[in-house]
């Protein structure tokens, strides 16, 4: 591009060779071996799940009881259970329906916890109402969610969902309304002010595009916990229902073998840990990437 120098006359100035924000994040997040790990991890086991009926080739819910408790290796990769269904297929669906739960349960849970913060951040006189609510809901444990819902409905998915989603509410609303707040005291929310912008056109067009970094950051942290949580729940017998292809009930449903055939509830667990281990990793690794304190 070009300039001018004290005496008018034109000079031309080099292109700046910053790269754009996002291919900056990117060069950021995957120059950190752990977390190029943990995104190839976290593609291929949302790969895994989204393709789970063509990869498995086989019906999760088949029984074979002459293939009882086989261990891994041979004809059965991961083995058997009780039932003679194969592990490798069972867990191909198990983490389709885990990380479906869980996605789910962000989304919704996520989306009002968003809809709560900016609401408390931009009209103050219900800020300490929405707050003080959210401060009764967080100090519910979750599980304690899950037993009342599954008292009124019944144990099952559905119950699941709905308790990790009004535990994530709170969460979502606190970091939000933080965000939210430092950002409604620029100079640029005041100005739209000035000219007359609309409290939904000003929220839509300043407010949330500017605190997307901590929404998106949290939701990936939070997704691990909620897998984690979903998990415990149905090791419970909270959540889905045998024969149901879910992997902390896969795990519940390993525990009167674990002397005698451990790989019934010990492959479920592993790919529990790797899918928190995982994201976890990845949310860590997008908080430091879009942590402007850490920039060169």
């Amino acid at each position: 591009m070009s300039t001018a120098t004290a005496t008018g006359t034109p000079i031309l100035v080099p292109a700046s060779d910053t790269p754009p924000p996002r291919a900056g994040l990117l060069r950021r997040l995957f120059t950190d071996p752990g977390a190029a790990i943990a995104a190839a991890m976290a593609t291929a086991f949302v790969f895994a799940a989204v393709f789970a009926p063509w990869l498995a080739g086989a019906d999760p819910y088949e029984t074979n009881l002459r293939a009882t408790l086989r261990p891994p290796g041979g004809e059965f990769l991961l083995g058997t259970d009780a039932q003679g269904r194969d592990m490798v297929v069972r867990c191909l669906y198990g983490l389709r329906l885990t990380l479906l739960m869980g996605l789910v349960a962000v989304v919704i849970g996520g989306s009002t916890g968003i809809l709560i913060g900016f609401l408390a951040a931009f009209y103050r006189r219900i800020d300490g109402l929405l707050m003080r609510l959210m401060d009764m809901l967080l100090s519910f444990p979750a599980i304690l969610f899950g037993l009342a819902i599954a008292a009124i409905f019944g144990p099952g998915v559905f119950a699941i969902v709905v308790a990790m989603s009004i535990a994530t509410v709170p969460l979502m609303a606190r970091i939000v309304r933080g965000a939210a707040l430092v950002v409604m005291k620029q100079d640029y929310i005041d100005a739209a002010r000035a000219v007359g912008m609309s409290d939904a056109r000003l929220i839509w067009r300043h407010l949330a595009p500017n605190c997307l970094s901590p929404i998106f950051v949290f939701a990936t942290l939070r997704f691990g916990q909620v897998i984690l949580l979903g998990s415990a729940l149905s090791f419970l017998g909270l959540g889905a229902q045998p024969p149901v292809a879910e992997l902390g009930a896969m795990a519940s449903e390993g525990r009167n073998f674990l002397f005698f055939a451990p790989h019934i509830s010990v492959v479920p667990s592993v790919l529990i840990f790797l899918v928190v281990l995982a994201f976890n990793v990845l949310g860590d690794a997008l908080r430091d990437a879009l942590d402007p304190r850490l920039r060169i």
